[in-house]
């Protein structure tokens, strides 16, 4: 293989990896995301269930309910935007593997063509030798 055959490789090796580096971090991100809503959900299950055994936590039901529609809110805005991200990390891993692999036949088709021509080099130089020899 040839050296810059080997360059490409291993740079394009490279930005794969760091991009699957990038997309389980973003994994990551969407998974604390996600948690925080489930988080959220269960709290409002346990203030709607305080509610309903303690008058005084019922009275101030709405307000939790109305601010924890707003963080809730939030919570999903940001898997959104993270799942969006996820996505776009996704796409660029999947280039960055398809040029790996474009690089990567390149270079296997240039071994193979060198092998060929060599061989097609020490086959003529016998063929040569042969004829020389049936000459004499």
């Amino acid at each position: 293989m040839t050296a810059w055959a080997q360059s490409l490789i291993r740079i394009s090796s490279y930005e794969v990896e760091t991009l699957q580096k990038r997309l389980a971090e973003v994994n990551l991100r969407k998974a604390e995301a996600e948690m925080r809503v489930a988080v959220l959900d269960a709290e409002a299950e346990g203030e709607r269930g305080r509610a309903a055994a303690d008058p005084t936590a019922a009275m101030m039901l709405n307000a939790y309910l109305s601010g924890w529609k707003t963080r809730r809110s939030d919570a999903e805005t940001e898997v959104a935007v993270v799942s969006a991200e996820e996505d776009g990390a996704r796409d660029a891993l999947t280039a960055a593997f398809e040029e790996l692999k474009k690089f990567e036949h390149v270079a296997e088709t240039t071994r193979l063509n060198t092998l060929i021509a060599q061989q097609k080099r020490e086959t003529a130089v016998f063929d040569d030798m042969a004829l020389r020899r049936r000459a004499l």
